[in-house]
């Protein structure tokens, strides 16, 4: 059985979910292979552990549209047995139109694996786990980055073959992108995540997170309704419908933790709940809680660290 690993890069080298998905891919075979974009990093790539060989091109593939993408994989993933990519923003644009393309069912988000056909994912915001048996003979999967270790970065000596460029095709066109910078540790690889939710009452009444966070060195998130209200950008958003994180301390505050909320965070190593309502949900996943104003609370840990 063989499996292609089609990773996800931040700055060249392959980010946690895709370490994650490579661990996954070990649970289902012995013969693993990566698709690398970006080959700026390669050298440090082949180190991976449990790779057998990176295929990758001369130069970043840059600005590949899904439709480009699913195009150049139909024939290219002939021969393997597993198409596996982490669940994130990547996968979900190309990964449906490849099992459309190919008459196939991917299984997205999976959590667990139990054997070569058979896996678990979340439902109902994470409330349920439903266990699907896969039938088709090249099976497609995305993996949750948060429910499997991710494998080293060192130990490996993949081989690596150059392949000719993504061809653009007809039918789309890339125009452009707007991509938000911070120096704030990226919410999929950081440590500590604060986050703040409505009670934080307005963009303005963020700093008081921000300030907190730099003094940590923390990454910033938030919740759904913190976004609808404008108080941040969409790119913070820790959710259901936002991002999957399970960083080793979570920190939220003015989070009343919907389970759509809770289905993007509960699996941190420790939970830290903020919050003046003592009934808000959030403190019964919370490891620790702390009843407080949070006007009053933040600045006084913050100052206090």
């Amino acid at each position: 059985m063989k499996s292609i690993v089609i990773v996800e890069q931040d700055n060249g080298l392959v980010n946690r979910p895709s370490l994650a998905a490579i661990s996954a891919a070990k649970k289902l075979s012995s013969n693993i292979d990566l698709l690398v974009l970006d080959p700026s990093e390669i050298n440090t790539i082949k180190n991976i552990a449990f790779v057998d060989c990176i295929y990758s091109f001369k130069e970043k593939q840059k600005d590949v549209s899904a439709e480009s993408m699913v195009n150049f994989l139909k024939d290219f993933i002939e021969k393997y047995d597993y198409v596996i990519a982490p669940s994130g923003t990547f996968s979900k644009n190309f990964i449906p139109r490849l099992g459309a393309v190919l008459n196939l069912q991917p299984v997205s988000d999976i959590i667990k694996v139990h054997n070569e056909t058979t896996f678990d994912r979340p439902i109902y915001a994470g409330n349920a786990i439903a266990t699907v048996k896969s039938k088709d003979k090249k099976i497609i999967l995305t993996i949750r980055g948060t429910a499997f270790q991710p494998v080293d970065l060192k130990g490996g000596d993949a081989s690596l073959k150059i392949l000719s460029d993504i061809q653009e095709v007809n039918s789309s066109k890339f125009i452009s992108k707007e991509v938000s910078s911070s120096e704030r540790p990226d919410l999929a690889s950081a440590k500590i995540i604060i986050s703040g939710g409505r009670g934080v009452g307005s963009k303005e009444n963020f700093t008081i997170i921000e300030k907190f966070a730099d003094k940590i060195g923390a990454a910033i998130g938030a919740s759904r309704a913190a976004v609808d209200a404008g108080y941040i950008s969409n790119d913070y958003q820790v959710g259901q419908t936002g991002k999957v994180v399970a960083p080793e301390l979570y920190i939220a505050i003015g989070i009343s933790g919907a389970i759509q909320h809770l289905a993007g965070m509960k699996d941190s190593k420790v939970i830290v709940a903020i919050n003046k309502d003592e009934d808000a949900p959030i403190f019964q996943i919370a490891d620790y809680g702390l009843v407080g104003d949070l006007f009053t609370v933040i600045p006084d840990i913050t100052k206090a660290i």
